[in-house]
């Protein structure tokens, strides 16, 4: 039969697509994170893509692999695969993923030759590739590893000749949406009844594929869908909401005035309340705690404060959404301003862009409808928007990251003349910083 996922299996709010887990480096202060020499120039590409359930918490990651920031992959899967278990060895699995499972993608060669043994056999999931072919040798290896304890998964399945020892066995069958159709996956589930197994939906990109997903039976997802949710149409931007945006444009401006930010602020308990936990961080560094908005800007300066403000509201946009578009916002505004010098952009202007690139899946509502609000230029306004504009790079680089789209951030690396090591240093950078931000703020 069928099975939903059990309630005790590990399920958290975690980030999309990313290097290393930023806890790798949680007993460092901040400042000193982009100099620790897993950055240096042996820096391994390491990616992940989230696995959902069906409540949209992360049940796993798939490991994504890449040998480093060069124009074109190098290294054949079996390469790839050793890579990627090495990786393991040296920063921890559990490092990787934050505890929860790692989908690992397995060559012949890996499974063959026990090389996946270097893994913890209660965190993995083995992915089966749909190249391989299903030999007597290869089903032995496969039932010796569930034996020992590792789960399987069959990825990009459809039912082919001689796959049925391998489904008889395996914890997740994983299946893409962009290569099958409603009538093909109908029939590949009415064959799989009677099996106890995972359906897991492949290419899950938006709300109505998630919606058609769960119809047919699904239970844990792999996509975006969760950063595309279905917008309100005509629906007018809250109150509330419209106060926070006028709190945005009085912290862009060349004047700080700091009676008309605490008037504002006031209005606002929930917020004034995530400002000081996150002025209270270990993420700002501050020795002394801080209860009110005043001694908030005397013991971080202007700056500091704006920056944190700005996350504050971002966490208040973002009520009652997964923590993961939160996230993904933060990494994708700090990426954003680290970056800017390299690209001649203004490094605030580029941090709001970043972070404010995800309001629509934060407050589902269309990007046409909230950038005329937001205090920024028509430039950024329209960036925003999609248009492909200069100051669009750096935000259409770290989408097509997140998605693994290694030659898309190549092709702009390129046309742009951008230093690659610089432009991955400062995503994984971003990574870090958000990760502290994110701790504070929910």
């Amino acid at each position: 039969m069928l099975r939903a996922l059990p309630a005790d299996e590990p399920c958290v709010g975690v980030s999309m697509a990313t290097l290393a887990r930023p806890e790798l480096f949680s007993q460092l202060p901040m400042p000193e994170l982009a100099s620790t020499p897993v950055f240096a120039g042996a820096l391994r590409y390491l990616a992940r893509q989230p696995i959902m359930d069906l409540h949209g918490r992360v049940h796993g990651y798939e490991l994504l692999f890449r040998a480093g920031p060069e124009s074109v992959f190098r290294g054949d899967g079996d390469h790839a695969t050793r890579t990627m278990l090495d990786n393991t060895v040296i920063f921890g699995l559990e490092k990787l993923t934050g505890g929860v499972p790692a989908f690992v993608n397995c060559t012949q060669e890996s499974l063959l030759e026990n090389m996946v043994h270097v893994l913890p056999t209660g965190m993995t999931v083995l992915e089966i590739l749909e190249s391989l072919d299903p030999t007597p040798e290869l089903i032995a290896a496969c039932r010796k590893l569930k034996v020992e304890g590792f789960r399987l998964a069959l990825d990009d399945f459809t039912w082919k000749p001689g796959f049925d020892p391998l489904v008889e066995i395996a914890d997740y069958i994983k299946v893409d949406f962009l290569l099958t159709g409603p009538r093909e996956r109908q029939n590949l589930l009415r064959r799989l009844r009677g099996v106890t197994v995972a359906l897991l939906a492949e290419k899950i990109e938006t709300q109505e594929e998630f919606k058609q997903a769960c119809a047919e039976g699904f239970t844990l997802f792999q996509g975006y869908y969760f950063c595309r949710p279905a917008l309100l149409e005509n629906r007018k931007i809250p109150a509330n909401r419209l106060s926070h945006i006028e709190i945005l444009q009085a912290l862009r401006s060349d004047v700080f005035d700091l009676r008309k930010l605490t008037r504002l602020l006031k209005r606002d308990p929930s917020l004034t309340y995530r400002l000081l936990r996150l002025v209270n961080s270990p993420m700002c560094a501050i020795r002394q705690e801080v209860n009110s908005i005043q001694a908030a800007l005397l013991a971080v300066g202007e700056d500091a404060f704006r920056h944190v403000a700005m996350l504050a509201i971002a966490s208040e946009f973002n009520a009652g959404q997964p923590a993961e578009i939160l996230r993904m916002a933060f990494v994708r505004g700090r990426f954003c301003e680290l970056a800017a010098a390299g690209c001649a952009l203004d490094p605030t202007e580029q941090f709001l862009l970043g972070m404010m690139s995800l309001l629509p899946a934060m407050m589902r509502l269309p990007m046409e409808e909230l950038a005329p609000a937001l205090p920024l230029r028509n430039e950024i306004r329209e960036a925003l928007k999609g248009s492909a504009n200069p100051e669009r790079i750096l935000l259409q680089w770290v989408e097509f990251h997140e998605q693994g789209d290694w030659d898309a951030c190549d092709a702009i690396i390129q046309e742009e003349g951008l230093n690659s090591r610089e432009i991955y240093r400062c995503y994984a950078e971003a990574v870090m910083w958000a990760e502290a931000a994110l701790q504070s703020a929910v």
